[in-house]
């Protein structure tokens, strides 16, 4: 999986926020990239990296972009919770029009951005990890769960090598007392990924994209066993920020995403 000088990866949801942490801190591994986005991604032509405006529901377009690619990390779709109708056509129908661009295009590799709100009505006093059963706390969560399910899919019929990553909050530094638990750094992002991009003997591997915190809540094993080694800690933060709310917000791992206002009425 190590790159030569014509080698690339195709990255999904280009001009968002977790890119921009992995396209500078990947690059040496990936080559270059070829940046895929339903809007221009900023810069997305600088440093010998091609950028294209693309739909995830073009299934014909994202063929033909990933055409000749070493492999692709996928973070496009909707990002929190949305209309179920989009959600279901965005999230889960273009992760399966990006596996099926994988698998026509020669693609050996996919890893998908997850999410923890798979697994968001886990209380905040279970320990679980990728093993426990889902239970999404949104339709984005159950989007993420379909995400992993077509990806096993892809695995057992097709023989792509799939990882998925399900992300705490990936944010500079944490910014509420529910990201002392659930935090990832971007310096860990970058490492989660690339252990993703490169452990030689993947097939499918789900696991919780976390930095190393104190309070974590997730089994972080998994991640391991494919060579991810956090290294920050939220807890150096557990000072500045606001208390937890004594409520289902508070309680359930979900958060915000918990109550079924979240859900019925997502444009609030």
């Amino acid at each position: 999986m190590r790159p030569v000088s014509d080698s690339f990866w195709v990255m999904t949801g280009a001009a968002g926020g977790i890119a921009q942490a992995l396209r500078p801190g990947l690059r040496d591994l990936v080559g270059r990239w070829r940046l895929l986005d339903s809007r221009p991604v900023p810069d997305g032509d600088a440093h010998g990296d091609e950028s294209r405006v693309v739909d995830l529901r073009d299934r014909a377009a994202l063929i033909e972009a990933v055409r000749g690619a070493t492999g692709v990390v996928h973070l496009g779709g909707l990002a929190s919770e949305a209309d179920r109708e989009d959600i279901v056509e965005v999230n889960v129908l273009g992760t399966a029009h990006v596996l099926e661009a994988a698998r026509q295009a020669g693609a050996r590799r996919v890893v998908l951005a997850s999410s923890n709100h798979a697994t968001g009505f886990y209380g905040v006093d279970e320990r679980i990890g990728p093993g426990a059963p889902p239970r999404p706390d949104s339709f984005y969560g159950v989007s993420k769960v379909a995400g992993e399910a077509l990806g096993s899919l892809y695995v057992d019929k097709f023989g792509l090598e799939v990882a998925c990553i399900r992300i705490g909050h990936f944010a500079e530094r944490p910014e509420t007392a529910r990201d002392l638990s659930i935090w990832i750094s971007p310096r860990d992002t970058v490492a989660a990924f690339s252990a993703a991009m490169t452990f030689a003997d993947l097939r499918f591997s789900v696991f919780y994209g976390v930095s190393a915190n104190t309070r974590g809540w997730w089994d972080i094993e998994p991640g391991r066993r494919i060579g991810y080694e956090p290294r920050d800690d939220a807890e150096a933060y557990a000072g500045t920020v606001p208390p937890v709310p004594d409520d289902e917000t508070g309680r359930l791992q979900g958060g915000e995403f918990v109550p079924a206002a979240a859900t019925l009425d997502p444009q609030r």
